[in-house]
């Protein structure tokens, strides 16, 4: 694998769009990024100042960017990864245009829509603070590189929430996961937990069935998931499940050995033999690098009006990171094209007002 050297990138060698410069041979995720480099190469001026700056690489910025390309506005992408939580889910279904298709493989075609068939400006690097400055915004990332837009759209999504009880640090990756996929194969034909009563939790435990041997499914509460789902997991052979039960502790030696859980309300705790634990208890929004500008609400999701405008003129926000009802990709993908379209309209009201004032 190469990086593109423009928005930090892996590509592959081998299908990668490439270009010669001083002898060195570059490789990019796309012609924009080429162009961009060998301008930048010629000029030796970066570009560094947009009209509109997008926030987060998740289904709402990657549908946010595509139609911002569509409308030919002087747009740039900074985010952290591309794909965000999406990229974990192993089953979306019902998507427009699939009945089924997995995460990684509707995060690929976003991509691919993005950087080839709709190219903006992108980079991939966290943002860390974003700050008044003028008439917009000054966005500095984790390169402490800045840059400055008119408008922004936050869609920053959210990440997994942890219990918070003792061993949960100390096993991290020692038998602790968060819900990636590709954790599976660390506990194939072993006995694990899996925390959580909602979908994701459920997700999991359909992914796990087939590969281990037992399943231990803790939740806090009654089973929460989709009706239809909960009907399929009490079918499996090997899954034992724990309605209103607690996680208490996480035990063992190097790794991994064993987890106790306690009745809600009850003292008596039981100790459940397990070699790995998947935790799927939710998602807390990332809305911190805003939330000193823009209203936020008690759990912490930025809040929105209906075309996706905040308390703060001229940020804009979309997907999960938001109020916005259900927290589902199709949702967030709406809200990302919602949310650029606004952003479109707020910029042409400034660039007539600021006409305006010049006749006056």
């Amino acid at each position: 694998m190469k990086r593109d050297p423009v928005c930090n990138m892996e590509v592959r060698e081998d299908t990668a769009i490439t270009a010669e410069c001083n002898g060195e041979t570059f490789y990019f995720c796309s012609e924009g990024c080429r162009d961009r480099f060998l301008e930048e190469r010629t000029c030796a001026r970066p570009r560094t100042s947009y009209e509109l700056i997008i926030v987060g690489g998740g289904p709402a910025g990657l549908t946010a960017a595509v139609y911002a390309s569509t409308m030919k506005m002087d747009a740039f992408l900074i985010a952290k990864d591309l794909g965000g939580q999406a990229v974990d889910s192993t089953k979306i279904e019902n998507y427009m245009g699939y009945d089924f298709i997995t995460g990684p493989e509707l995060i690929e075609k976003f991509r691919e829509q993005l950087v080839r068939s709709h190219y903006i400006d992108h980079v991939l690097a966290e943002v860390e603070k974003i700050e008044p400055a003028g008439n917009g915004f000054q966005i500095t990332t984790s390169e402490l590189k800045s840059y400055s837009a008119k408008a922004v759209i936050v869609t920053t999504g959210m990440t997994r929430r942890k219990l918070g009880v003792e061993g949960e640090e100390r096993f991290q990756r020692k038998g602790v996961f968060f819900g990636n996929i590709e954790d599976i194969s660390f506990v194939q034909d072993k006995d694990v937990v899996v925390v959580g009563g909602g979908n994701s939790a459920l997700q999991m435990v359909e992914n796990l069935h087939g590969v281990v041997a037992n399943i231990h499914l803790v939740s806090a509460t009654m089973l929460t998931a989709d009706p239809a789902i909960i009907e399929r997991v009490r079918c499996l052979g090997n899954l034992s499940i724990y309605e209103e039960f607690k996680v208490v502790e996480f035990s063992g030696k190097a790794t991994l050995e064993s987890v106790t859980i306690r009745k809600m309300a009850e003292e008596k705790t039981m100790s459940l033999n397990a070699e790995g634990v998947f935790i799927e208890i939710g998602l807390q929004p990332n809305s911190t690098i805003v939330s000193h500008l823009v209203d936020v609400n008690e759990r912490g999701e930025i809040e929105i009006q209906p075309d996706c405008s905040t308390s703060r003129q001229g940020i804009f926000a979309a997907g999960d990171v938001t109020n916005a009802f259900g927290k589902r990709i199709i949702i967030a993908s709406g809200e990302g094209a919602k949310a650029a379209l606004a952003a479109r309209q707020y910029l042409l009201d400034l660039r007539k007002r600021k006409e305006a004032a010049v006749c006056a």
